[in-house]
């Protein structure tokens, strides 16, 4: 029977992107899966352009729209296969500084800011429907460099912290540098919070100069929201599973980051036609301007 979705010469041109790219690194292919519908199988590049469609509309009919004879379990399968994927590589994208990529990255937040020894801000955000408590570290430059998405959304910012291998990392000296939090964190010798009720003309200036260089954390979440809507909305899915997803958004995001990728204003609609002329960077760009 016919296989859902492209046609055989988009099909095989995308798959030899994707390995070209190397987004997807597995020789033994975790990701060819069994299509009970069409008795074949979706390939693994059917597989990624439904889960890339579900993080950017956050929707299973918007994933499935393009693709004939699909399940919804079938769709649930290749997300949760994509999502493990680009999990296993996030040591890759989402990693601490070595000390040489801290002094530069030292260099580029004083320069922004006036502010000396900053690494990067820190920062929580929500992901529903089963609330998670997300945290987030990125650079100037968004780039995410750490990642913690395991506590529920009840979870107190300070505590995430307190828990985490960021905390024991820079207490017990293996990162050199500061970090910059709002209120909700507690202040430490490696990380700068605003001064509460603020007195003198130099807190008042500390206080904007580091709330204005700490913005950057707030964007970064708010891009990562608008190319990935479905971290937006609701991800009806069991909560571990739900922390898989936001990881491999994540990794995603700081692809785009590398690759220099622009979050237009318009949202483009993916023509299946013209796919085998796209590379991998420019199929991520372009799935993940479907947000809404």
């Amino acid at each position: 029977g016919r296989t859902p979705g492209l046609n055989s010469t988009s099909d095989l041109n995308l798959k030899r992107a994707l390995r070209r790219e190397r987004v997807l690194r597995d020789r033994s292919n975790p990701l060819e899966m069994y299509n009970e519908s069409e008795n074949g199988t979706l390939s693994p590049s059917q597989q990624v352009l439904i889960a890339l469609r579900f993080f950017a509309s956050g929707s299973f009919q918007n994933s499935l729209g393009d693709m004939v004879n699909v399940h919804r379990t079938t769709a649930c399968r290749a997300i949760r296969r994509v999502s493990l994927a680009l999990m296993r590589i996030m040591g890759r994208y989402v990693r601490l500084p070595t000390q040489e990529e801290a002094a530069r990255m030292k260099q580029d937040f004083y320069f922004k800011s006036g502010l000396p020894g900053i690494i990067g801000c820190i920062d929580g955000t929500h992901v529903r429907y089963h609330s998670i408590n997300v945290q987030l570290v990125c650079t100037n430059d968004m780039q995410i460099i750490d990642l913690v998405s395991k506590w529920p959304g009840s979870t107190h910012d300070a505590r995430i912290l307190k828990e985490s291998a960021l905390h024991r990392e820079f207490e017990e000296g293996r990162i050199t540098g500061l970090l910059l939090g709002d209120s909700g964190y507690p202040l430490k010798r490696w990380l700068m919070t605003p001064v509460i009720a603020p007195r003198t003309p130099q807190e008042r200036r500390y206080n904007f100069k580091q709330a204005s260089t700490r913005s950057i954390i707030e964007r970064c979440i708010g891009v990562l929201k608008r190319r990935f809507h479905c971290l937006h909305s609701e991800i009806r899915m069991h909560p571990e599973r739900v922390c898989v997803v936001i990881a491999a958004c994540v990794v995603l995001h700081n692809i785009c980051v590398e690759k220099r990728m622009p979050l237009p204003r318009q949202v483009a609609v993916l023509d299946h036609s013209n796919l085998h002329h796209l590379n991998i960077q420019h199929i991520i760009e372009r799935i993940c301007l479907l947000n809404d």
